[in-house]
């Protein structure tokens, strides 16, 4: 009988610091999930989820921008309102990418992939005025919400009740409130006289 001897190498108490391997999964491949859906749905909702992760990255990071950048005298109002819908796309993201994983998937995390992908526009490095802002956000909101749309009832054919709760529940209405409260900063409406009221005032005196 052939003996072994064991050597046990000391355990220590500084950081392993300097590893690197080959990556566990490549980006677009698929696990086994036990979650009673079929390869070919989870696989399509994966897919489709992270196209809409990285536009929701895109929109996220658009509204963080435009928090920054933001000048005028809705400054105030903008730069608090950008960044709370800043918070909740970053709510959404996460949502978005664990989904991926739950899967079977890999979501998409990296900026410069995020960027390969996104269909969202990208700004100019420097500051825009804020009706360009804001009609950048809309735009991106819409992309937002069409490709969730188109998403969310192809994940009701496949019987992929999750993602479509996901995408109707969380994506879609988050998005359309957003809207609603962005675009609302372009209506042209007055200030402070109701339309008529400042001619009236005039002939009057």
């Amino acid at each position: 009988m052939s003996q072994f001897t064991s050597t046990k190498i000391p355990r220590s108490p500084a950081p392993l610091t300097g590893q690197h391997a080959h990556e566990m999964r490549a980006f677009g491949s698929l696990v086994h999930m036990p979650i009673a859906l079929s390869k070919d749905a989870r696989r399509a909702s994966a897919e489709n989820l992270n196209q809409l992760l990285a536009d929701t990255i895109t929109l996220r990071d658009l509204y963080k921008k435009h928090h920054w950048q933001v000048s005028g005298p809705t400054f105030c109002q903008l730069h608090l309102l950008f960044d709370k819908h800043f918070g909740e796309q970053n709510e959404l993201v996460d949502l978005i990418a664990e989904r991926v994983m739950i899967l079977g998937g890999v979501s998409v995390a990296m900026a410069a992939d995020v960027a390969e992908l996104t269909l969202v526009p990208r700004p100019p490095k420097g500051r825009e005025e804020v009706p360009v802002q804001i009609s950048r956000l809309l735009h991106a909101h819409e992309i937002v919400i069409q490709e969730a749309r188109a998403m969310a009832r192809k994940a009701t054919e496949d019987g992929d009740d999750g993602t479509n709760d996901l995408l109707v529940s969380s994506v879609i209405r988050t998005n359309e409130m957003q809207v609603w409260f962005v675009a609302e900063h372009l209506v042209d409406g007055p200030l402070v006289h109701a339309d008529g009221q400042a001619a009236k005032q005039a002939v009057d005196h």
